[in-house]
């Protein structure tokens, strides 16, 4: 695939090169926050500067892709299920199950399709979950992981918190957020998941809703995401990877902005809270996260529980496609197969 995520042309490369400072970033919060909205116009914002990014969809109970873009804009169809459905998580196979979007080469995705759920593979372990994201990140220099809500039995948002380089955190405006997050956050209150150190966010908020008042909840608020209607008919319309290009999402645009250079909308915070003893460029420059001994209890917990009559590893397909890495320039998330 020319100009791909995995095989560039260096003349494009040489016009315009931008620094590649990169990290895992999961975006996590409560539900109907905006947690797909925003990782999606982050990865398309950065795309779109054409850095190289990988879009890790983890909900398996309703697959994101559908709602994305149109089924003709997604190059080779295949399913994050199959990565996961490997004894080990290698980075072939993370390239042969990538999808590529048509618009923009370098944005690639991984995700769940249409019509698949969380029994139509086999069940996974932290192991293949973590290798996944280890991997990905070696493969681009930018990877988002669009995480659920339900963190107790979601493995691969679990995970996804506890190795990702900065954790984004959503929170809406109403009582349902805030009840979700007294609930969730003092479950991640051992030492190694510092909470008050994620970025946090109010997101998708409407004219008529105070923003400030939830400020006072959360503590320090580094975004404030408005809502756009244009984004919501994006949604709606199934075009969700659509450019905006309305006056009224201006704001909006704005903030994603922000959140993937770094501007005022938090590099005004307190060091202690945001940067703690280290340096960052964006949000993609932060500290890397710990995790909290719960995350590690989960895994135990969900163990094998759901036991499932669904195809076995070994019967998960893989298509063999070849393709060509990027040249970064550093030396870093580089290498050649053959096409």
């Amino acid at each position: 695939m020319k100009n791909s995520l995995f095989q560039r042309n260096l003349e494009q490369e040489r016009e315009e090169e931008m620094p590649e400072e990169g990290g895992v970033l999961a975006v996590w919060g409560s539900p109907s926050s905006g947690k797909t909205v925003v990782s999606v116009k982050l990865a398309e914002h950065l795309a779109k500067k054409k850095r190289n990014v990988i879009l890790i969809l983890a909900d398996m109970v309703t697959p994101p892709l559908p709602y994305l873009c149109a089924p003709s804009d997604i190059e080779q169809e295949r399913s994050l299920g199959s990565i996961l459905a490997a004894s080990h998580v290698t980075e072939n196979l993370i390239k042969k199950n990538c999808m590529f979007y048509r618009k923009n080469d370098y944005l690639s995705m991984v995700g769940m399709l249409k019509g698949e759920n969380v029994f139509t593979y086999p069940p996974y372990e932290k192991e293949q979950a973590a290798e996944l994201l280890q991997l990905a990140a070696q493969i681009a220099p930018y990877v988002i992981v669009d995480c659920t809500s339900n963190i107790a039995s979601d493995i691969l948002s679990a995970v996804a918190l506890m190795e990702a380089d900065t954790v984004l955190r959503l929170a809406g405006c109403d009582l349902k957020s805030i009840s979700y997050l007294s609930s969730q956050l003092p479950l991640l209150s051992d030492h190694k998941w510092d909470a008050d150190k994620q970025l946090k966010a109010v997101s998708n908020i409407r004219q008529q809703e105070a923003s400030s008042h939830m400020e006072q909840i959360l503590g320090s608020v580094s975004f404030q995401i408005p809502h756009s209607s244009e984004v919501e008919a994006q949604f709606l319309e199934g075009e969700l990877l659509g450019e905006l290009g309305l006056k009224e999402s201006r704001t909006f645009r704005r903030e994603i902005e922000k959140i993937s250079r770094g501007y005022s909308g938090y590099e005004k915070q307190p060091e202690s809270v945001l940067f703690p003893g280290g340096k960052g460029k964006g949000v993609f420059g932060c500290l890397k996260r710990g995790a909290g001994v719960y995350l590690q209890q989960i895994f135990h917990a969900h163990g094998r529980r759901r036991e499932r009559g669904s195809k076995t590893a070994g019967q998960a397909v893989h298509h063999k496609v070849y393709l060509r890495l990027p040249h970064h320039g550093k030396g870093k998330n580089t290498g050649t197969v053959d096409r």
